[in-house]
């Protein structure tokens, strides 16, 4: 046979015809495309349909945590034409728990960047970026037909100027022109219309210029002392249809307090009454629907315990002085995993339909980071010790307040402690994470005088250290006769740290 196929020396592909095609990724997806084949060639025959010469590979908002939905683009790695190999780090986004670098699972040039850093919003699966197979001419790539670039940022809507005649409603009495408008309170209205008054005839009192009641009832006395008259609003014009326009600018009276509070200029002292809005950031608003769920979906029950920590404080000395530093919180922890371990029917959650054992003990950690609160979890803690808890903890929490926390090193858990007791807290309650069962808060050590007696019966006052410990339990799960013998047993092991080997 005679006949032969010109290539154009298209390294993609030549690899694609010998089997060399690269790898794709999750997050990574082909752009639908039309074959620049011709002449009735089609290339079916060869390999899947899905594969086209030239297309483009799209980047998509990934789902990078269970409860995600959107994304922020906070900063990309990589610039447009510039070469990205398989595990470079292509840009950073902020999901509900975390910021995460999403990585490049493909060789290849970044085409075109369809979502600018700073992007807030932006919806799972959309379009963020495009990606070209080496060789190809990434100038030329353009955004698919069938993926729109996402909407812009949400404006306030701007009311339409129709300029079509409006057909005229029923609508409430109006104020004539000339006459100072006023906020009435209900009853204020009522005692004004029953009597034939207007509120322009008094003064309002109320807070930021409302005609309250009191204003109402001071205006009737008036008339009945016959130093007002009745009002008699004068005879409005007949109402025409007419186009909508904006309400003329009206020349009157000053008032007391602004109808409408006054937008806060940039650079200059806020107004009397003004507000600025502040940036919720994704962590803020999934915390923020996830504690109020919480709080109205979840029965919380408290059970509240005083702990003795000076045995905890003395094992601490000496491990200090072999050079071992560890936390009162350490212990804290291995005491609630050994607990746990002793009592699983605390170990467990509820997932909307009835609960679950749970099998594996890992204790959730709050830490408190400038984007909200972030729970990394010790896994299997009730079979690490004192010292690789330690390690652990300040491992993650320098991770989550860096923001580099991975989504497996915060999600799940089978139990969280808060622990306020460095800022000085003696004792709060904590709102349960869930599906969760219960949450330990734990506040401040403190001394306390304790009536101690010897081995010979003679009694004397003793200083003690003691810290407060509150449960929060799903009482679907976990009732108040099981979380308070939970409480006792964890009092215990506390106030015995030998039981914790």
């Amino acid at each position: 046979m005679a006949a032969s196929w010109r290539l154009r020396c298209n390294p993609p592909l030549l690899r694609y015809l010998l089997g060399l095609g690269s790898r794709r990724s999750v997050g990574l997806a082909r752009a639908p495309a039309v074959s620049p084949v011709s002449h009735g060639t089609s290339w079916r025959g060869l390999h899947s349909s899905q594969w086209r010469w030239g297309e483009p590979i799209k980047i998509l908002m990934p789902s990078l945590s269970p409860t995600m939905e959107q994304g922020n683009i906070v900063k990309w790695l990589k610039k447009e034409g510039e070469a990205v190999s398989a595990g470079d780090a292509l840009c950073e986004i902020e999901t509900d728990k975390a910021v995460v670098t999403l990585d490049a699972g493909d060789d290849g040039i970044l085409a075109k960047i369809v979502v600018e850093e700073g992007a807030k919003d932006v919806r799972l699966g959309s379009l963020i970026g495009l990606m070209v197979e080496e060789g190809e001419d990434w100038k030329q790539v353009e955004i698919p037909k069938d993926i729109s670039p996402p909407p812009p940022v949400s404006k306030p809507a701007i009311p339409h100027l129709s300029s079509e005649p409006q057909v005229s409603v029923p609508a409430k009495k109006q104020q004539p022109a000339g006459t100072m408008q006023f906020r009435l309170s209900p009853a204020a209205r009522n005692i004004l219309e029953k009597h034939a008054l207007d509120a322009s005839q008094g003064t309002a009192t109320g807070p930021r210029g409302i005609f309250t009641k009191e204003d109402a009832l001071n205006l009737v006395k008036l008339k009945q002392m016959g130093k007002i008259t009745e009002f008699r609003p004068a005879p409005a014009p007949p109402s025409t249809p007419k186009a909508s326009l904006p309400p003329p600018a009206t020349t009157g009276p000053s008032y007391p307090r602004p109808m409408i509070p006054p937008l806060s200029t940039p650079g200059h002292p806020n107004a009397v009454g003004t507000f600025t809005d502040i940036p919720a950031s994704n962590i803020r608003r999934v915390i923020a629907k996830r504690l109020t769920e919480s709080k109205s979906t979840v029965p919380h029950a408290y059970a509240t315990a005083n702990c003795d920590l000076g045995a905890v404080l003395k094992v601490r000395q000496d491990l200090v002085r072999g050079d071992i530093k560890v936390s009162v919180n350490d212990f804290i922890i291995k005491a609630a995993a050994v607990t746990l371990k002793q009592m699983p029917g605390v170990n467990v959650s509820w997932d909307g339909t009835g609960p679950k054992q749970l099998s594996s003990i890992d204790i959730s950690v709050a830490v408190a980071t400038d984007k909200g609160l972030i729970t990394p979890i010790i896994k299997d803690a009730a079979a690490k010790g004192i010292q690789e808890i330690s390690k652990s903890v300040k491992a993650l929490s320098k991770k989550a307040r860096d923001g580099k926390l991975l989504p497996e090193e915060y999600q799940g858990g089978s139990f969280s402690i808060s622990n306020l007791g460095m800022f000085g807290i003696d004792e709060f309650t904590a709102v349960i994470n869930p599906p969760q069962a219960c949450i330990l808060a734990v506040g401040r050590s403190r001394p306390v005088l304790k009536f101690t007696e010897d081995k010979e019966g003679n009694g004397s006052l003793q200083q003690h250290q003691f810290i407060t410990v509150t449960m929060s339990s799903d009482s679907r799960v976990v009732d108040d006769e099981l979380a308070t013998r939970f409480l006792e047993s964890f009092k215990a092991n506390l106030e015995n740290p030998i039981l914790l080997a």
